[in-house]
């Protein structure tokens, strides 16, 4: 590996040792917390000899941004799916940080090519079991007969979530909270509270007499997985003029629920031009039971 330094940015290269079909990356920054990079961005290529990254000039390169710049927090892995990555085979990649800062581990995930030229064919995964375990392997959504896209599942962050919404949770090591966030001591210093994860938005039209309110969902467990660990999602829907949130609630006496779940699937993506899901924009995750979600206005959930 080798890194430059700019003025602004550091960057890194690395190389497989074999061609791969990428899918996503983990970029961790455990015990990162004040030195973490604020952001980061991945570009991959494929080159069927070996680089000398000491005398390569960059420009000569023909490199695919899979990950545009992110935001990324302190102290916690990240989960990201890349993107210009189907029908693409891989051997090079390229961490760019900004403005500098510490990184624990990068690890792509994917498939290993069946051969050695840039072919689109894919054979055995590599996708490490634990990834692949709190993943959930994958998630389908289908809009048409025709029209079918392949979601991973990954675990839920800020960051990663950030496009759509906001993440509602509390954390014990205030350090690893997303920067910015306000923390202060409350109830007598019995509690900590984390100031405004998320705001209220709403753009009713005047007159619409529309007002703000509570519900409370008492939802099913998942049914339909397949023994591949797919599910078929074949419905999406909207709020046009408000945010929307959702808190998981737990288990209690009375009308509480005896048995609860401790993860629950969180489906979102971006409206497109003809106000339908742009599907090239859905991505699925895994929540914990300590995480809500707040939907931005016109983001399209299941």
């Amino acid at each position: 590996m080798r890194i430059h330094n700019y003025v602004n940015w550091q960057t890194s290269y690395c190389s497989r040792g074999t061609p791969g079909n990428l899918e996503q990356v983990e970029i961790d920054t455990a015990h990162f917390k004040g030195n973490f990079p604020e952001s980061c961005e991945l570009h991959a290529l494929f080159s069927d000899h070996d680089i000398d990254w000491q005398t390569q000039r960059d420009d000569e390169l023909s490199w695919t941004s899979i990950l545009p710049q992110t935001k990324l927090g302190p102290h916690r892995q990240h989960f990201f799916q890349l993107e210009n990555v189907e029908g693409k085979t891989f051997t090079h990649a390229r961490l760019t940080i900004y403005p500098d800062g510490g990184i624990k581990r990068v690890r792509l995930i994917g498939q290993r090519s069946s051969v050695s030229t840039a072919s689109t064919e894919a054979a055995v995964t590599i996708a490490d079991a634990q990834v692949a375990a709190i993943s959930a392997t994958a998630t389908v959504l289908q809009t048409t007969p025709t029209q079918q896209t392949t979601i991973p599942v990954l675990p839920l962050t800020p960051e990663a979530f950030a496009p759509f919404g906001q993440v509602i949770q509390a954390y014990g090591d205030h350090n690893a909270a997303p920067k910015g966030t306000k923390i202060t001591a409350a109830n007598a210093g019995t509690a900590s509270k984390f100031h405004k994860l998320s705001l209220l938005a709403s753009s009713y039209p005047s007159g619409a007499r529309a007002t703000t309110g509570i519900s409370v969902f008492r939802c099913q467990p998942l049914t339909g997985v397949g023994v591949d660990g797919t599910v078929e999602l074949t419905t999406l829907e909207r709020h046009p003029f408000t945010n929307q949130a959702f808190i998981p609630m737990g288990q209690g006496s009375g009308e509480g629920l005896s048995e609860t779940a401790d993860r629950y699937l969180v489906v979102a993506a971006k409206n497109g031009e003809d106000n339908r899901p742009d599907l090239k924009t859905a991505r699925a995750f895994v929540a914990t039971t300590a995480q809500g979600v707040v939907y931005d206005t016109c983001i399209w959930r299941k």
